[in-house]
Order: structure tokens, then sequence, then C-alpha cells
């Protein structure tokens, strides 16, 4: 079959690699032309709204999925009248505006931090004396990895914090203490069979997730699956999602979701019998699904901004090195390498080894 691709970068360069074994074929619609998927397939090279590039992308592709959440929803809307896409266009529509989402959260009984709409200084102003501080403003819209959004710590603050929206609809959250982050990654088929995967614990660096470790017996497993459950089931959902979570003293509050697959799942290549990339190709397939279960001690680290010589990755006992081909840049993801053993004292000296290499190489 013919699954076309929006966007091109490393996750769908992770699609497309998990698809090859499976002889499957792939059209990637990306406005770049070195981006990093485009040597796996045929490449439409224009802007996600160019109609006549998803004419063809409509006509030449069995089925559409994604890689990132940012897809214009008319986009994913005209494409479901010609073609089959998955996720659906609902998944990109309730993602794509954190108010949307959050609201979505509570209709479905899935926890949040406290949360207030933004639309004025006097609207952050009114919501910060319910909400308290720490707090963090967040553009609704777009925004990633940190960016478009900032830290409150009192109302000295507030104008400048608005100021820098640039009057963009804002939704203002209550920071929670928390002891982990952590997220789960599930894949749904269009007859409803799901897969979970082991919950990832993840840490991050200036707001970019740094480590994912899969936590194989983890107390709030079952918690985790209740919820994303929900999203699933409410969204009527096809592929692979990730929910990102918040553990507060052992309960679980949501964070956000992505209708995609994730970088906190990357060690599921090497760590699970089936990675999130191959189910989520099950999936929108109609194909049975992979076992998720975790091969061993396994985690990944991402090198942001800039790599160690990648000698220095491989000589590490039990790395595995995935390269995105893509230019050093401060605060992007070059690369991640993830950590596979069955022993736990050899993972544990490979994985810090990881961690101290790739903040050493930080926008290097």
């Amino acid at each position: 079959m013919n699954i076309g691709i929006l966007g091109g970068g490393q996750l769908a360069r992770m699609i497309a690699l998990a698809g090859y074994p499976l002889a499957q074929h792939f059209t990637i619609l990306d406005p770049g032309a070195d981006a990093g998927a485009v040597g796996l397939g045929k490449h439409l090279h224009g802007a996600y709204d160019d109609m006549k590039l998803l004419g063809e992308l409509a006509e030449t592709a069995d089925i559409v999925t994604y890689e990132f959440e940012n897809v214009p929803a008319d986009v994913a809307k005209f494409l479901s009248d010609h073609t089959c896409i998955y996720p659906p266009a609902k998944a990109l529509e309730v993602s794509q505006d954190r108010l949307t989402e959050k609201n979505f959260f509570h209709q479905l009984d899935i926890p949040t931090a406290p949360f207030a709409p933004i639309n004025s200084l006097e609207d952050l102003e009114k919501a910060m004396l319910e909400i308290g501080y720490p707090a963090i403003i967040k553009s609704r819209r777009l925004g990633y990895d940190g960016k478009g959004q900032v830290v409150l710590k009192s109302a000295e603050q507030l104008a400048y914090a608005w100021a820098s929206m640039q009057d963009a609809p804002s939704i203002v959250e209550g920071f929670i203490p928390f002891q982990r982050e952590v997220s789960i990654i599930a894949a749904r088929r269009p007859g409803g069979e799901v897969a979970f995967y082991p919950l990832s614990e993840n840490s991050h660096s200036g707001g970019i997730l740094r480590v994912a470790e899969c936590r194989e017996v983890d107390p709030l497993q079952e918690a985790a699956e209740s919820h994303v459950t929900r999203l699933l089931e409410a969204l009527n959902y096809v592929g692979v999602i990730t929910l990102e979570l918040f553990d507060v003293n052992g309960q679980l509050l949501a964070n956000e979701f992505a209708p995609r697959v994730h970088n906190s799942g990357h060690w599921t290549i090497e760590g699970a019998e089936t990675s999130q990339f191959e189910n989520h190709l099950r999936a929108i397939l109609d194909l049975p699904l992979g076992s998720t279960q975790a091969r061993g001690h396994t985690a990944m680290v991402n090198f942001i901004g800039g790599m160690p010589d990648t000698e220095q990755v491989l000589k590490i006992p039990h790395a595995h090195l995935h390269l995105y081909d893509k230019t050093a840049r401060k605060g992007r993801k070059v690369a991640h390498a993830t950590i596979r053993s069955d022993d736990a004292e050899q993972y544990k000296e490979s994985l810090q080894q990881l961690i101290i290499l790739a903040e050493a190489s930080d926008d290097s």
C-alpha cells in the first residue's frame, strides 16, 4: 500500500523505516527540500495547504497519516473526504487548542491542573487571584518544547507575560508540585483493539525532553491506561496516541496528548517487542497489533542542538544511535540514542554515560 505522511521530519522518517519490512510505500508532503524523511518515499515539496499537492496526495495514497499535530485541521478534513486519514481529524482539532484540550479532559473526567482562558491582561490578573502562584501562561495554539510560554512567579510579571503572548488567545495553568512526569503510549485499531506500552518516566532540559525511561512495572500503569482509554474511545481513535501526565502523590493529572508517535516512545525501537512506529502502521492498516512488552531495561536520551562524535556514543555498551540528518541548531533535536540491556547495573552505567555525553554536546 501507499501511505501518505503529512510532515517529513524524524518521526516520519522512523515511521517509513518501520514500514519498509512490511513492504509499504510512502508519499511525504513537506515544505522542506531536505527534510529527514524525504529520501524514503516520493516527496511532494510544498505547503501543507497547497490544494494541488493535497489532491495529488489524496489520489496517490491509500491511507494518510501525520507526524505532528499542527497540520491544519481543515487539511485533515479535506483529505478525509477524499481518502482515509488516521488519526481522525477530530483528534487534531482537540489537541491543537490547549483550552479545548483541557475542557475535553474534564468532559471525560480526566483530572488536570487548574486552568483559565486568557484574552487580556485583565483576564490574567483576575485568573491569578483564583489560581495563585506559581503558574504558567501558554499560547492556546502552536508552541512546543517550552516555546510560547512564560512561568509566572509574582504579580509583577503579569504585564510582561501578557505582552510576550502578543495578544494571542492563551491559557494559564496552575503549577502543581509533582513527583514525576510520565507518559503512556497506546495504539488502537479501527475495530477497537488496543495495546498499551509501559509508562515512560520523562525528564526535561530547557523544556525539551532529555530522557525517557521505560517503567515496565509501575503502580500507576492501570490508572494511565484508564485515562488514555477514555480518550481513544471518545475520539474513535486509530493509530498511536500519547498522553502526558503528572504524578502528584500517586494521582495522575493530564498535561496534554499528542495524536501521533512520540519522542518519549523512542525507546520502543530497540526496547520493545514491537516499536511504536510499527504499531502505528499496524493500527492504521488494520493489522494485528504487536506485543508492547519491554525487552529488559531500556531508555532513550535526546541530543539537543549538537552531537558528540558518533564513535563516543557507539562505544557505550548496549547503545543504539539514531541520527536525524539535521543541521545542528540551538534547541533542536538532532538525534537520539537508546540503551537496552538485561543487566540492570550495566544499563544504569551505560545510561549515565549517555546522559553525560548528551549534556556535554548540547548546542555544541
